[in-house]
């Protein structure tokens, strides 16, 4: 069995932790009203912070949630500041490491030196190497994970009786049993731990080489065909019967029609970014000027928009498309 870690309380309940867990939480969020108002006490409110948590008084706060479009509706669950956001940034800075080293080479979702653009690095890869790929994503993902199995799955690599309260404080604090709450700091991280079920299965028992996962989006390669599709078969029993969870879309294809994942569509001359993520993006752009005009947005936020956008035009072929948002003109705009 695997080593347990114990002892972890100490490290997470410490002052000097809690201290960079606010540094880490207010990062971006200074001219926020209760990011301000909890700067000016700060001390003293950290002090309280640390004492909920040594005397188990600290339980998480009521959600609540609010719709956004990027790229699909989603409900996101918002806790407060303090002491919600400080207190899981204490604990991730203890346990990231610990579940950071349990994942497989290839799972790219919130982890140093992973991310998106490295996947697609790797998606190519594949692409170059073989002539089908199974792609596959959950359906419904974080709103479905079961939050006994999430819990019985944390307590295998931690045995720190005093983590577990309060990792399970956060796991079961969303009412019916399901959900890891999008929104949350610690949500991308449980769910990664969720379907690295999924990962180490198809990993060992069943020796799967060309496998990449991002969040709940899986992309299988091989140049046999029938084999993709008994572990499309393969992994959809283990979903259900292990994760209680269910495919959305699994498909069997020819890597020569495009792998979309990830934002971009992998071919094995070129990339493309993908339609709705270039639509998504044109619209977002052709309403900068007018939401500073109105002062909702300011000049600073708009020219790390285009820094941002740029990033992800340079990784595909976007020479017409970067011609046709007009960046540079937005870029005088900022300026002017």
């Amino acid at each position: 069995m695997a080593k347990r870690h114990g002892n972890l309380w100490p490290k997470i309940t410490s002052a000097e932790n809690i201290e960079a867990a606010y540094m880490a939480a207010r990062k971006g969020r200074r001219n926020m009203r209760n990011v301000a108002a909890f700067e000016k006490n700060a001390d003293e409110n950290l002090r309280i912070i640390r004492e909920s948590l040594l005397n188990k008084t600290f339980h998480t706060s009521r959600y609540q949630s609010k719709w956004i479009q990027e790229p699909k509706m989603r409900q996101i669950f918002v806790l407060p500041f303090s002491p919600d956001r400080i207190v899981q940034h204490a604990l991730m800075h203890v346990i990231e490491p610990i579940w950071d080293k349990l994942m497989i080479f290839d799972s790219y979702a919130c982890r140093k030196g992973k991310g998106q653009h490295k996947g697609s690095a790797r998606t190519m890869q594949f692409v170059r190497k073989y002539k089908y790929c199974l792609k596959a994503d959950v359906a419904k993902f974080y709103p479905s994970v079961d939050q006994n199995i999430m819990a019985e799955i944390v307590r295998k690599k931690i045995k720190c009786k005093d983590t577990l309260w309060l990792l399970n404080d956060i796991i079961f604090s969303f009412p019916g049993g399901k959900n890891v709450p999008i929104g949350n700091y610690t949500s991308q991280w449980l769910g990664n731990l969720y379907l690295n079920e999924l990962d180490q299965y198809l990993k060992h028992s069943h020796k799967v080489k060309a496998y990449l996962r991002y969040c709940d989006d899986i992309c299988i390669f091989s140049n046999d065909k029938g084999y993709l599709q008994e572990l499309k078969t393969i992994i959809a029993y283990f979903l259900e019967t292990r994760l209680k969870l269910r495919y959305s879309y699994a498909e069997v294809f020819q890597v020569s029609h495009g792998v979309d994942f990830l934002g971009y569509r992998h071919f094995s001359g070129h990339i493309l970014l993908r339609k709705k993520t270039a639509l998504r993006v044109r619209r977002r752009l052709a309403k900068f000027p007018e939401k500073i005009e109105k002062g909702l947005i300011t000049k600073d936020q708009l020219r790390s928009s285009i820094a941002s956008t740029k990033g992800w035009l340079k990784w595909a072929c976007t020479h017409n498309l970067a011609l046709s948002l007009k960046l540079e003109e937005l870029e005088v705009f900022c300026v002017n």
